[in-house]
């Protein structure tokens, strides 16, 4: 994100894709605000739903994954408990191989709280080579190039 435009000028309508997230009492740390860590699991939770949801991961016959080569996060402001937040989901860009992800954790303001990125590189589950993307798995995300 950092390429396009600066983390704290995201906007909801720069994301495709949304999920809820509610925290937990267990997510703070001992100032109260949500533990940084427990962002980047929200990050995960989201993109790997969304992923799932489309037909990324997981679909019928599919022998690839996705492996996290990259990622980056911007915290921007505290969460605290107990809050629902919004994750929103795009994609920076499509490679022969690997995607791109950009996320935003949105409280009740219209700024984010954080943003974040992850490269994934598609290889074969079971040698662990790099394998292209299908053309079913860059049409499943396609809407959602950003």
């Amino acid at each position: 994100m950092a390429d396009r435009r600066a983390a704290r000028d995201e906007r909801r309508e720069n994301f495709g894709w949304w999920t809820k997230i509610a925290s937990r009492w267990s997510d703070c740390d001992a100032y109260g605000h949500v533990n940084n860590a427990i962002y980047y699991s929200w990050f995960d939770t989201a993109l790997t739903t969304m992923a799932i949801e489309r037909g990324i991961l997981r679909a019928p016959g599919q022998t690839s994954i996705g492996l996290c080569v990259a990622s980056g996060c911007e915290f921007l402001a505290p969460i605290g408990f107990p809050e629902t937040v919004d994750v929103g989901v795009r994609v920076g860009r499509i490679g022969s191989s690997s995607i791109r992800y950009e996320l935003a954790i949105f409280a009740q303001e219209e700024v984010p709280a954080a943003v974040c990125h992850f490269t994934h590189v598609y290889v074969d589950a079971q040698t662990r080579k790099g394998v292209a993307l299908t053309s079913a798995q860059k049409a499943a995300i396609a809407d959602l190039v950003g």
